[in-house]
């Protein structure tokens, strides 16, 4: 079974600068992290991967720095890596990343399965999933809290607004994973000394199968930012005297954050 698994590097701070001509984070030279509902979706195919036997392998859009996360895959297990790494990338919105992903995807051929986390905690759309999923042309659902093969295809139970469904997909087939189902195993000491001269594959945009230039970064974004601001941290204090814990219970309670309360 062949899966893939994207990834995405993301801010490890609140304080990001915001380029003020396109509206997009300015990434380089922050501290950075791999995106954290990624990693649930990476530990879900090492688990398919060893109950079901196969490959998988980590694909990113980004900088050259968001190879550390790459490189994270390595040590958490994944097979081979690789990057989608271009100027012509960036400034991306759902579209043009989907599209990107969708390209780097089929230039490195078949597949059975591509897992997602169910959103990225800078962009928080959810959407590029589902997109990738439709410009691929296969079947997807989202936010999975289980995954099981079956001889039917694969069985997801997967979160509606309101209830859980339980539907069978037929491979090849797209998920975006949620939180909870699973703990994403920590990196290991002896995979990073395994994997440490295993290459991660670049590929920038003459290498994709499509490369008119309308399609990808911003000229591939029909997304029009019309401002973008950091939001305005406000913190009050107050001090509390006497039975605090009763104080403080009251004061929460008021708010509506917990029941009860005098």
């Amino acid at each position: 079974m062949k899966i893939i698994v994207c990834i995405k590097q993301v801010p490890a701070t609140n304080k990001v600068e915001i380029d003020p001509e396109n509206g997009t984070l300015k990434r380089m030279n922050i501290d950075s992290k791999t995106n954290g509902y990624d990693l649930y979706a990476l530990e879900t195919a090492l688990c398919l991967r060893e109950a079901a036997g196969g490959t998988v392998t980590a694909i990113s859009m980004g900088p050259p720095q968001a190879e550390e996360a790459l490189r994270e895959a390595y040590m958490m297990g994944a097979d081979d890596c690789a990057l989608l790494c271009d100027r012509e990338f960036a400034g991306a919105d759902v579209l043009a990343t989907s599209y990107t992903l969708s390209q780097g995807i089929r230039l490195l051929g078949g597949f059975d399965l591509i897992l997602c986390g169910k959103q990225t905690t800078d962009g928080d759309t959810a959407q590029v999933g589902p997109a990738l999923a439709e410009h691929l042309g296969i079947p997807h659902v989202s936010w999975a809290r289980s995954l099981a093969l079956t001889e039917k295809g694969l069985k997801v139970t997967h979160d509606l607004s309101v209830n859980t469904q339980l539907t069978v997909l037929s491979l090849p087939c797209l998920v975006t994973v949620d939180s909870g189902h699973c703990v994403p195993r920590l990196p290991s000491y002896l995979l990073m000394k395994e994997t440490e001269g295993r290459p991660v594959r670049v590929l920038a945009h003459p290498d994709m199968p499509d490369t008119s230039p309308g399609s990808y970064g911003l000229d591939g974004s029909p997304t029009a930012v019309q401002r973008t601001f950091p939001p305005e941290v406000v913190r009050t204090r107050q001090m509390l005297e006497g039975d605090s814990a009763t104080a403080l219970y009251d004061i929460l309670a008021k708010q509506k954050f917990i029941a009860g309360g005098g």
